[in-house]
């Protein structure tokens, strides 16, 4: 019995200061890790919700950039921070679904070590060739596909959300279609205009301005339902294309062992921030969509992404050391 008894208080005495803690959290910055360069899609984002949750956290939220192998440097740095609620990432579609197949080793689980606070958006990529391409639908790509030499596509690198979707692309059509990847988005983009690559997959920010000024033209989208950065352009499931449903996405984590009071005050302020207005004009015009999961949903939603673009990796071959 004075045993039990001793181990019940020492329990009370370990677990006091930590709620201690996460009553009065946060008391000082918050470190918002953006684990790829300023000036990103990314980097954009994260700084908007920086700024919108430092009001109903009542504290400064600091960004700060640590790029790196995909994405896997800023990750891990998190992983491994105090799980404080100090420390959080904006994590995205490839740092939590497309790296975990495509390096052969990872430093962090990205399930395991995180726990999700909130989605900041999803954006689905557009299939664009060059405004005077002889390409002026999916048909048309499917008959260039099917013949001797087949078709190009370009990407922002192996592995990237536009070289699997094109990856996907090519197992719903068939025919030849040889992956080019580029070291950077916008010279994939500049090629594709000029018509040296047949076409690509891109994020509609980047895109949109370019089919605008009659430079590219937007074949299909490549979300499961139309996005409202392009709400004339169809989806390829839509054109008879299969269950074709991917998008690049952008959630907040935490350090998995982030205490729960900690963790509900973090998704508040990610909560208040997604509905506020001028969040989501902010967002919108980069061209992202922001669905309200919540909890397990968040969750669930992690691990079907890593089953799928996983599956996406080991069929196209991508690996990286």
């Amino acid at each position: 019995m004075r045993r039990t008894v001793l181990a019940a208080l020492a329990g009370i005495a370990l677990a006091a200061p930590l709620s201690g803690a996460a009553q009065d959290y946060p008391n000082r910055p918050v470190r918002l890790v953006v684990p790829f360069g300023p000036g990103t899609t990314t980097d954009i984002i994260s700084r908007v919700f920086a700024e919108a949750m430092a009001k109903p956290l009542g504290q400064t939220v600091v960004v700060e950039n640590k790029a790196g192998a995909g994405g896997n440097i800023g990750s891990d740095f998190v992983a491994k921070a105090p799980a404080d609620g100090y420390t959080i990432l904006m994590g995205t579609v490839g740092t939590h679904a497309i790296n975990p197949g495509l390096y052969r080793k990872m430093p962090y689980d990205a399930q395991k070590d995180f726990a999700p606070i909130g989605f900041a958006g999803y954006t689905p990529t557009l299939l664009v060739v060059a405004a005077n391409s002889p390409l002026k639908s999916l048909k048309d790509l499917q008959a260039a596909a099917a013949k001797s030499g087949g078709v190009s596509f370009a990407s922002a690198g192996n592995g990237t959300s536009g070289h699997l979707a094109g990856e996907l692309l090519k197992a719903r059509v068939g025919g030849e279609m040889v992956h080019v990847p580029y070291k950077e988005g916008g010279l994939a983009m500049s090629d594709v205009m000029a018509g040296q690559v047949q076409f690509m997959f891109y994020h509609p920010a980047a895109v949109m301005p370019h089919v605008k000024a009659g430079k590219l033209r937007a074949l299909g989208v490549s979300s499961a339902k139309r996005t409202a950065a392009a709400p004339d352009v169809p989806t390829i499931t839509e054109q008879g294309y299969g269950d074709f449903d991917l998008v690049a996405w952008f959630m907040l984590y935490a350090p998995a062992a982030t205490p729960a009071p900690v963790l509900a005050k973090l998704r508040d302020a990610v909560a208040q921030a997604v509905t506020n207005a001028e969040v989501k004009a902010k967002l919108a015009a980069q061209g992202l969509e922001v669905p309200l999961l919540k909890g397990d949903e968040l969750a669930a939603f992690n691990r079907t992404e890593i089953a799928k673009w996983s599956e996406l990796v080991k069929r196209s071959g991508a690996q990286v050391d």
